[in-house]
């Protein structure tokens, strides 16, 4: 469960703050001292190879790095990140790191686990990119939560070709100079003898398929871009720079590859009455010194609306009180709440007329106050 999963932090040996490449510079040493084909039979090496590929995988996306810092391990379900049977070693990134690490050792092919030097077939199917945008909302629109509509260009597929490329009537052709695989293989002398390396075909681009007649519409890319008006709900109490993800509304996959997602980026405006600290808030109420020294009841404003208050006699100037469950809902429960700080600032008068100036003067009396025998409102 990912209660039992070491901080992603804490496998890799970094701080928090360490860059992408240092990120991934420990993840190289860790990787060539705990994989498997260095240690046969060794189980522990394994289950520390995998922890420190999960641990790569998600902190090298800055995505889920980004959520994975907002939310842990939670942010990726019950199984955490991605484990080692999830990895792709062929695509962008796992491949070229692990390229990196044993191919430049061993020759490509004739080291680890059969890596190979070069770019790997891009012929199979693809996810699409995701799309970024944002959204700006007011703070009662933060506090309630709200609708919101995004606009934007999104690429889709082009409704004369059905995505292919290829004119109507034509179907694309198998790429003679890969034979289909999407990619070329060609040998050279090094020092370790004959290196083995692999690209990515220059004639079809890694697809493994050529279009001679291009579709009209689309000029062969398969796909047009389309202006598209999507409905977002964000909840409430997300904050300010946190992102809202929409499965399936990104850019289209390739080759039969599922769509990326679409990442709705949230701005909060500041309020002019609260400030905000988590799921807590925060105003400073101004009453009246005979409130502050009599007690009396007065109106607060809460994200929920006025409430009355009974100030206790005597209050202070800077005397917090604690609203209970009258701050922002959490983003995650709705039924979790922060609360209300009021910070009391008691109010003294200033241009008394005189009859209020008497009634001081005799309480300054009864108080036996010193300052009354020079005439303080003289």
């Amino acid at each position: 469960m990912a209660e039992s999963k070491r901080d992603y932090y804490e496998v890799l040996g970094v701080e928090k703050t360490a860059t992408d490449a240092e990120i991934k510079k420990a993840y190289r040493v860790l990787a060539k001292k705990y994989h498997p084909d260095a240690n046969p039979g060794d189980a522990e090496a394994e289950a520390k190879f995998k922890e420190a590929s999960e641990a790569y995988a998600i902190l090298s996306d800055a995505e889920k790095r980004k959520q994975y810092d907002q939310f842990g391990h939670a942010a990726f379900g019950e199984g955490g990140g991605a484990g080692y049977g999830g990895f792709d070693f062929n695509g962008a990134g796992m491949g070229d790191i692990f390229g990196d690490i044993f191919g430049d050792l061993f020759g490509g092919g004739s080291g680890f686990g059969g890596f190979t030097r070069g770019t790997a077939s891009r012929n199979g199917p693809s996810r699409g990119a995701n799309v970024r945008t944002s959204v700006r909302i007011s703070f009662d629109e933060m506090v309630k939560g709200c609708e919101k509509s995004v606009s934007l260009t999104l690429k889709e597929e082009c409704p004369t070709c059905s995505g292919s490329g290829a004119k109507p009537g034509t179907e694309k052709e198998t790429c003679k100079k890969c034979n289909g695989s999407g990619q070329v293989t060609y040998t050279q002398q090094s020092i370790f003898g004959m290196v083995r390396n692999v690209q990515a075909c220059p004639d079809c681009g890694g697809t493994g398929k050529i279009i001679k007649e291009k579709c009209p519409d689309c000029r062969g890319l398969g796909y047009k871009a389309e202006k598209k008006t999507l409905s977002v709900t964000i909840p409430a109490g997300i904050e300010s720079g946190q992102a809202i993800r929409i499965s399936g509304k990104g850019e289209p996959g390739v080759n039969g590859g599922q769509r990326g997602d679409l990442l709705v980026e949230v701005y909060v405006a500041e309020s002019n009455h609260f400030e905000r600290d988590g799921m807590d808030v925060y105003t400073e109420e101004k009453i009246p010194f005979t409130t502050a020294a009599l007690g009396g009841p007065i109106r607060v404003q809460t994200v929920d609306g006025q409430i009355e208050y009974d100030v206790k006699a005597g209050t202070q100037t800077g005397t917090k009180v604690r609203l209970k469950n009258k701050g922002i809902a959490s983003v995650r429960n709705k039924d979790q709440r922060g609360d209300h700080y009021m910070i009391l600032t008691v109010e003294v008068p200033t241009n008394l007329n005189n009859k209020q100036k008497e009634a001081l003067e005799a309480f300054a009396d009864t108080m036996g106050d010193p300052h009354k025998k020079k005439g303080i409102f003289k």
